[in-house]
């Protein structure tokens, strides 16, 4: 079954160090306090540390504004850019520095002794059992649906192919598969 949000429809999270706010896209399995897998589209503010996530593997894609310097003393400084998706354990300490105004993230994030996520930004048609989407630009058609930029879907156990309708269509997609 695949279930359809629009951004702005989505609850809005302040964070607790004011640098930005998170709209949950999913959290699964729902309802419940520790998630498998999670999905959510944040908004960079300000400066600042990004929460840590002992155990949870992340993915951070940029699909707004200006780029993101990533710092941790773990690891020399990371940019983050338009439509890369960036791949750090949810542990490591990140503090996020704004090369510009706002930005809009995507962010993956995976209990590693449960799942792991492939995140693709994408022009072409895509399909996974489970997994979640965002439509960076053009139109994109699910079944019946079709999917403009800032709406996506998830699902559990589906296999539905996300087809692109237009030319300009690019697509943010993360398979979701079960930890081996």
């Amino acid at each position: 079954m695949m279930h359809f949000y629009r951004t702005d429809d989505l609850p809005i999270n302040k964070w607790r160090n004011g640098g930005g706010e998170t709209r949950e896209i999913v959290s699964f399995p729902p309802e419940t306090s520790s998630f498998d897998w999670r999905a959510s589209i944040a908004t960079l503010a300000n400066n600042g540390d990004f929460s840590v996530f002992p155990g949870v593997d992340r993915v951070i894609t940029l699909v707004a504004g200006d780029s993101v310097e990533l710092h941790s003393p773990l690891s020399s400084m990371q940019l983050l850019e338009l439509n890369q998706p960036f791949c750090f354990a949810g542990e490591q300490p990140i503090f996020a520095r704004l090369t510009g105004g706002q930005s809009l993230d995507v962010n993956i994030m995976t209990r590693r002794d449960r799942c792991c996520a492939t995140v693709v930004v994408s022009g072409r048609a895509q399909q996974s059992d489970c997994g979640v989407c965002w439509v960076i630009a053009g139109q994109w058609c699910v079944g019946e649906q079709t999917l403009s930029r800032g709406e996506g879907c998830w699902w559990h156990v589906s296999g539905e192919v996300i087809t692109p309708l237009t030319a300009d269509a690019l697509l943010l997609f993360a398979a979701i598969n079960r930890a081996l």
